[in-house]
């Protein structure tokens, strides 16, 4: 199970910590679900789940105005008991230094942001996801051409880096080389990114590493980048029957996840920049409703017909 450190939240979100006593670095959350304890508040707790953010916004803070002290003091405590990951006020509501002692006595930290409720929820929701996705590495090379993630696949030293490397000549950008750390965000989205070791630097056989942020400046590299496409490089095999017109699409599975995949045979002389970028552009026609291809097949098919007919005539 993934799990992200209070301490990183704090500081993502820009939290007020009312509970400075409290040592977070050993906190850690390990779902992205939050919590309005709007029903615990009322004393309900059926199905109670401990291990969430709770959230405290304007109508709960209300309620428990309207209930009295004695009552949200209580409810507090009791949630408080089940030892939940953390307490966040939105809209700058005012901690009473009552439920900031019981934050310090059962070690419940509690903290303070001026965002509203909706919007932060929406917000950490967003990022919990992200950082929490399930995750694998693979070997590969991760470009963004033309807004499209291009994850380069292909075997040890069949030229991946050296086209990143001319992608990169070209004003793309560069995300990782060598290793690609993939999540798992969506059904439908795949987010690759670079172990932190690693990023910015490209692998060059014969050259060594270089720094890719160093040598292009700022605008060459990129940090996430989500995976639309897979291009995988192959050694050229004349034996092989290679896909000329593109009507079946191929995929590969990551996560769960299907990715559009072009496998491309290396030949001396090829551009493999090139048919990266035709292969981003391409790809973003489809999306876009035209497939050349299919407009290629309709071409040949009504010509056919229309010879048929006039050869009946």
């Amino acid at each position: 199970m993934y799990s992200v450190g209070l301490e990183k939240i704090v500081e993502k979100m820009k939290l007020e910590n009312c509970t400075p006593e409290i040592d977070i670095s050993g906190h850690k959350i390990t779902q992205s679900e939050i919590n309005r304890p709007a029903l615990q508040l009322t004393g309900f707790f059926d199905y109670f789940n401990a291990n969430l953010i709770q959230i405290i916004g304007n109508v709960e803070h209300t309620y428990m105005q309207k209930m009295g002290k004695d009552h949200g003091i209580s409810m507090m405590k009791k949630l408080m008991g089940f030892g939940v990951p953390c307490i966040v006020f939105c809209r700058n509501i005012e901690v009473s230094e009552d439920i900031r002692q019981l934050g310090v006595e059962t070690g419940v930290p509690i903290f303070r942001t001026a965002k509203t409720t909706s919007s932060f929820m929406a917000e950490i929701i967003r990022w919990l996801n992200v950082e929490l996705a399930p995750r694998i590495s693979i070997h590969g090379v991760l470009v963004d051409v033309y807004g499209e993630g291009i994850l380069i696949t292909g075997e040890s030293g069949i030229g991946k880096s050296e086209a990143a490397l001319e992608l990169l000549k070209r004003g793309h950008r560069l995300v990782t080389d060598d290793v690609v750390e993939i999540k798992k965000v969506s059904d439908d989205t795949l987010i690759g990114t670079a172990p932190d070791v690693t990023r910015h630097f490209i692998e060059l056989r014969g050259i060594g590493i270089v720094n890719v942020k160093t040598l292009f400046g700022v605008e060459s590299v990129k940090d996430t980048q989500s995976i639309d496409l897979v291009i995988n490089l192959e050694e050229w095999n004349k034996e092989k029957e290679y896909d000329r017109l593109g009507l079946e699409e191929q995929y590969m599975e990551f996560l769960g996840n299907k990715v559009v995949c072009h496998n491309i045979p290396i030949r001396p002389g090829r551009n493999l920049a090139i048919i990266c970028e035709t292969a981003a552009v391409n790809y973003r026609q489809k999306k876009m409703g035209y497939n050349a291809a299919q407009e290629l097949y309709n071409r040949v098919t009504n010509n056919l017909m229309k010879k048929s007919d006039e050869e009946a005539q």
